[in-house]
């Protein structure tokens, strides 16, 4: 394996660290409240970086999602692409990606996913074509306010895509920790179109590559983090030295660091397989556990060795801990992902039933 960025990949990183670096300044980000920056979401767009990762694949993406989730820049970019772009690139039809993926391209539709709870809705499928309604209630899922498309998962892990507008696919706000326009998502017979086969084959790889994607964000969160403690316990003078002299301080920010890493060489190896058209069930696991678990933890030490401040609601480290928090519990407890994990690595032994989840 070589995580080595290609030239159109570490491109691609670059031109997402300076729109971000320029546009999600701490103003912007106040001003921007539980929304989306539209401005930002326009100028990613027409920089081409939706549209750049059918070429720069999951590697690519969760390179970009870095740099926004140093920023914590508030645009549905992980959302339009784990549950956008990437599905119809693999697993929608001819007829579908000619017709779907221009408007994800230009950032005229955004999408969003709700793939879990795989249960919570049924769905009608028409005798023949690849239309159907579905029917049920997906508690709350990130940016829906501000999407046009959802990716939704039937209780036979099938993938449908539903354009949220009309009255059968109504939407309710939810606040959650971290502001992502979030949304209950109630479906009425809501019409909708099959993505990938009948046989819910195309369920595993998509709800593996949300949690990659998501997972790269979260390295990008911790390491935003940990960017502003760093900054603050150099200048920042206690008993007459700078913090980040005390051996304690040393210690915490060390080991942040660590996970940190952890974070974001397991999403790059998940990536990277997705990408090679691996199993990367297994992959996807350990780095959204890792995100979880470790990720908590930066954003815990990121606000602590702020004192204080960091408990300052418009501090810029406060906006790294609700990131942090929220992704915690988008990408699920750390002792569900490894019960999960646990599955997989059993179904993978000789002797052991093949999953669905490889």
């Amino acid at each position: 394996m070589d995580f080595t960025p290609t030239e159109e990949q570490s491109a691609a990183q670059q031109l997402a660290a300076r729109i971000f670096g320029d546009l999600a300044t701490p103003d912007r980000l106040a001003a921007a409240g539980g929304g989306s920056d539209a401005a930002l979401w326009k100028a990613l767009c027409t920089a081409g970086l939706p549209a750049a990762v059918e070429d720069i694949g999951l590697l690519g993406l969760a390179l970009v999602l870095e740099e926004q989730g140093r920023r914590t820049a508030p645009v549905p970019l992980a959302a339009t692409c784990a549950y956008g772009v990437l599905p119809l690139a693999r697993h929608g039809t001819d007829a579908q990606r000619q017709r779907l993926l221009p408007g994800l391209r230009d950032g005229t539709t955004v999408a969003t996913g709700a793939l879990l709870p795989a249960g919570s809705v049924r769905a009608a499928a028409d005798a023949e074509g690849d239309g159907g309604r579905l029917t049920g209630v997906v508690p709350w899922v990130p940016w829906v306010r501000e999407a046009t498309h959802v990716l939704v998962a039937d209780a036979d892990t099938v993938l449908w895509w539903v354009p949220v507008s009309g009255s059968e696919a109504r939407i309710e706000p939810v606040e959650l920790t971290a502001p992502w326009a979030a949304g209950r998502l109630v479906l009425d017979g809501a019409r909708a179109e099959r993505i990938g086969d009948r046989d819910g084959r195309a369920y595993p790889g998509v709800l593996a590559a949300s949690r990659i994607a998501f997972a790269a964000l979260q390295a990008g969160v911790c390491a935003g983090s940990l960017a502003h403690a760093v900054a603050h316990t150099t200048t920042r003078e206690q008993f007459g030295r700078p913090l980040c002299t005390h051996q304690g301080v040393q210690l915490r920010a060390a080991d942040a660091h660590m996970d940190t890493e952890a974070i974001r060489v397991t999403t790059y190896e998940a990536a990277w397989r997705y990408d090679e058209q691996l199993p990367c069930a297994g992959h996807a696991l350990t780095a959204a556990w890792w995100a979880s678990e470790a990720g908590t933890r930066v954003v815990h030490t990121g606000q602590h060795l702020h004192g204080g401040l960091g408990a300052a609601l418009d501090h810029p480290v406060h906006r790294h801990f609700l990131w942090g928090r929220q992704l915690d519990a988008y990408l699920g407890s750390g002792a569900r992902l490894l019960e999960e994990l646990g599955e997989v690595i059993v179904d993978a032994q000789p002797g052991g039933a093949p999953s669905s989840r490889s």
